[in-house]
C-alpha cells in the first residue's frame, strides 16, 4: 500500500528497498563464495589485515569498478527501456569476462537466486531469469533497481558495498583476525567507494573491462584446492 508520506518522499521507499537488495538476510547465498580470497590465503599472498584490505580495495577498483558497474548501469538503462534484447547481450558479457569455471557458475548462482528473489517480491519480469542460462546478479540487481526507480549512481554504490562487505565476510572467516579487523577494513574502504563508482560511469562500452589475474588465477586454482570452505 502506497501511503501518503511515501507519495510526499518517494526517494525513501527506494533508498529502503536498495537497503534490503544489499542486505546480507537477502536468501542467494553470496556468503558461499570468496571470490578467490581463500585460496588467496592458502598461498600466502593474503595474510593479515592490511593483505585483506589491499586484495578487497584492489579488486573493488580494478574488477568491479571497470568491469561488474559499469555493465550495472547498462542493465538498469536496458531494463528502464524494457530492452530484454539489450539485457541479455550485456549480461552475457559479464559472463563472459568471468575467467574460470568457479566464477560464471557463481553468477549464475547468484543471479538465478536473486531472480526468484524478486519474484517472490513482485517483480514479475524476474521470473524469466530463474532459471536462464545468461542470469546475473548485476542483472537482476539492475531490474531491481529499475523496477523500483533507484537512481544508478545509488544501486552502484550500494553493488559496490554489498560485494565489499562479503569480501569482509570472508576475510573474518579465513584469516586469524578478530571482529575489530572487519570494523576497520570497512571503515578504510568506504572513503574509496564514491570514487570507484565515479570512474565505473565515465567508461564507455570499449573501456570495460577486468584487470585481476591473480583473482582470476586463484579461483581456477580454488577448484582443486585440498580443503576449502567457500565455493570459490
Amino acid at each position: 500500500m502506497i501511503t501518503e508520506a511515501t507519495r510526499q518522499d518517494p526517494q525513501a521507499l527506494a533508498s529502503l528497498h536498495l537497503w534490503q537488495l544489499v542486505s546480507p538476510a537477502l536468501p542467494i547465498g553470496a556468503y558461499h563464495f570468496s571470490q578467490g580470497l581463500e585460496y588467496a590465503v592458502h598461498a600466502g599472498w593474503v595474510q593479515d589485515e592490511d593483505g585483506a584490505l589491499d586484495w578487497i580495495a584492489g579488486l573493488a577498483d580494478a574488477a568491479l569498478g571497470t568491469l561488474d558497474l559499469p555493465l550495472l548501469w547498462r542493465l538498469q538503462q536496458a531494463w528502464q527501456r524494457d530492452d530484454e534484447a539489450a539485457v541479455l547481450r550485456w549480461s552475457q558479457r559479464l559472463l563472459a569476462a568471468r575467467e574460470s569455471a568457479e566464477q560464471r557458475a557463481e553468477e549464475r548462482h547468484l543471479g538465478r537466486a536473486l531472480a526468484k528473489a524478486l519474484h517472490t517480491l513482485g517483480i514479475d519480469a524476474a521470473a524469466h531469469w530463474i532459471t536462464h542460462p545468461a542470469a546475473t546478479q548485476a542483472g537482476l540487481f539492475a531490474l531491481a533497481a529499475a523496477r523500483w526507480s533507484i537512481p544508478a549512481r545509488d544501486a552502484a554504490r550500494g553493488y559496490l558495498w554489498g560485494w565489499c562487505e562479503n569480501q569482509v565476510l570472508a576475510a573474518l572467516k579465513l584469516l586469524p583476525v578478530g571482529q575489530s579487523a572487519g570494523l576497520r577494513l570497512q571503515a578504510a574502504l568506504l572513503p574509496q567507494l564514491p570514487d570507484i563508482v565515479a570512474r565505473a560511469f565515465e567508461l564507455d562500452d570499449a573501456e570495460i573491462g577486468v584487470a585481476a589475474p591473480l583473482q582470476a588465477m586463484a579461483c581456477a586454482w580454488h577448484e582443486t584446492q585440498y580443503t576449502r570452505l567457500f565455493r570459490s
